[in-house]
């Protein structure tokens, strides 16, 4: 069964990206296709380095970034332990969706003898930022761009109801959930409550972070990272040369909330950005053109980094293990 529950976590997401990818091919004849392809081909090197580059960065800021919610605990892990067990961690939910947080803990507790309830809940705190900048990024696209981005929550049939009961299902689930815990002492419910003890203490690390300043700072220069490493694309293929932040952000945005439909965004994240950059007069080619150069480019630096990673934390580890 547990097998099964795994598959089906894998099989799900991959089934998404590639009815996605099959969407582009009925959408595009055989000669749009080719037209994609030879943007792809002659696409400017320089500024795909560029962009992996900024994508690099912000993976080495989020790696120590994370030192300074797990310093208030008493924990100060290695730089390199830290950057490694984040880029296993986009490698893992490039497999399974979510998947790399888990992993990311577990990988940094192994080798730092760190609790993974905190070193987990130092990652939903860090989520939790993220989240509130990711939410700047949508308010910032929706003042500048408001009717384009209304048409695409149209299409995909979002109403107020359905957001309203969403809401209140997840906050009677809440409170239920924590009646049941509280009135309940038996020995497996007092170990739950000691792991949600620790993930609460990581949670809350950033109340007592004495470098806030330098926290958010890092948060800034990443979600900059992220940003630039996605505009210098638009230097790639001709028809996006002379689009400006304003037009770029909005597909900036929709392309980064696809990343969790799938693994990494496969199929889906080169369709949507296409799909918002045709509002701006961008042909359908060469908006997949411009998707599929910035996805691939930043999956290839993960896989690549990511998979080195899984050999080289037990090396650079051998002496303290010894």
């Amino acid at each position: 069964m547990k097998q099964l529950k795994s598959s089906i976590k894998v099989l799900i997401p991959i089934t998404i990206g590639v009815f996605f990818i099959y969407l582009m091919l009925i959408a595009t004849t055989l000669e749009d296709r080719r037209l994609i392809f030879s943007y792809i081909k002659n696409a400017d090197f320089r500024y795909i380095m560029l962009s992996v580059l900024f994508g690099i960065l912000s993976h080495l800021s989020r790696a120590y970034r994370w030192k300074f919610l797990l310093a208030p605990m008493g924990y100060k892990p290695r730089f390199i332990n830290s950057t490694l067990a984040v880029l296993i961690a986009y490698i893992a939910n490039l497999g399974i969706p979510r998947s790399g947080e888990i992993l990311r803990a577990t990988t940094l507790s192994s080798y730092e003898k760190i609790p993974f309830e905190k070193l987990f809940g130092t990652i939903i705190a860090e989520r939790l930022v993220d989240l509130i900048f990711l939410f700047g990024f949508i308010l910032l696209a929706l003042s500048l761009q408001y009717d384009l981005i209304l048409q695409v929550l149209k299409k995909k049939q979002i109403s107020s109801s359905t957001i309203i009961l969403a809401s209140v299902s997840t906050l009677l689930l809440f409170f239920g959930l924590r009646y049941f815990l509280k009135n309940n002492h038996s020995r497996p419910i007092n170990k739950i409550k000691v792991f949600f003890k620790g993930l609460a203490e990581g949670v809350l690390s950033f109340k007592s972070m004495n470098n806030k300043g330098a926290f958010i700072l890092h948060t800034v220069f990443i979600w900059i990272m992220y940003v630039a490493m996605f505009y210098v694309i638009k230097w790639t293929v001709p028809e996006t040369e002379n689009l400006g932040l304003s037009a770029l952000l909005p597909a900036f945005v929709i392309g980064g909330l696809t990343i969790s439909a799938t693994n990494g965004g496969i199929g889906i994240y080169p369709f949507s950005v296409a799909l918002m950059l045709s509002a701006f007069g961008v042909s359908n080619e060469s908006g997949l053109a411009f998707g599929w150069i910035i996805w691939t480019s930043q999956t290839l630096m993960i896989v690549v980094f990511g998979s080195l990673s899984f050999f080289v934390l037990p090396l650079v580890n051998r002496k303290t293990n010894l």
